[in-house]
């Protein structure tokens, strides 16, 4: 915290506070510049130490320390073992409200749900509760199957299992979720685009109208 707040600039951090309009400390510090002292901090440290880090940072409640939070577990391959880290990145999504900080933590998720896809069968719980932003973070966390050109049947059964949790929530008014719904259609559509104009001709007419815009951005629907 004491490097975070070295870096604080107290104009920007209120320009911070009135942006993201969620009651909390804000330090005005730039994502590249967390980044850069994260990267210090991962040097040479054991993935105990960066967890145990993690855990404290986001339990300031501080933005720039909950978004160093997640840059921390943010990693591609994590040996030997990464359940830790995802059950700590699991355990926040339910303090999720803000776009900002679910995004960044969405991120590492986003790594864990590929390192082991068995994990989406808990991640699909999320998609009833009652907590708009762990709905939200469902469809971000899943959002790598959407990239793939030359998808394995097993990447194509998952995105067909994500197409299904945004049938159940195209019905969901919430524009945070609404606009998750268009990105994740959005996106697949730059890969596979008949697969989206078919989920768009069944089931696009429950979508808001601007999501309904932004899921076919790109594609040719006449």
């Amino acid at each position: 915290m004491t490097a975070l707040e070295a870096l604080s600039d107290p104009e920007r951090a209120i320009r911070m506070a009135e942006y993201h309009k969620v009651p909390r400390r804000y330090l005005g510090v730039p994502v590249p510049e967390i980044e850069s002292l994260v990267d210090d901090w991962r040097a040479g440290a054991s993935l105990e130490h960066r967890l145990a880090l993690a855990s404290s940072l986001w339990e300031t409640n501080v933005h720039e320390a909950r978004i160093a939070a997640a840059k921390l577990l943010t990693q591609a391959r994590i040996r030997p073992e990464d359940e830790a880290v995802w059950r700590l990145i699991a355990s926040w999504v339910p303090s999720f409200d803000g776009w900002a900080i679910a995004d960044h933590a969405s991120k590492a998720g986003e790594r864990r749900l590929v390192a082991d896809p068995r994990r989406l069968d808990e991640v699909e719980t999320w998609v009833g509760t009652d907590h708009m932003w762990t709905r939200r973070a469902a469809l971000v966390m899943t959002l790598p199957w959407t990239k793939d050109r030359f998808p394995k049947p097993s990447d194509l059964a998952v995105r067909e299992r994500v197409l299904g949790w945004c049938e159940a929530l195209a019905s969901d008014r919430d524009w945070f979720i609404q606009k998750a719904i268009a990105w994740w259609l959005r996106d697949l559509s730059k890969k596979d685009p008949d697969r989206v104009r078919t989920w768009l001709q069944a089931h696009g007419a429950g979508l808001a109208p601007f999501a309904q815009r932004e899921a076919a951005r790109h594609l040719d629907l006449a």
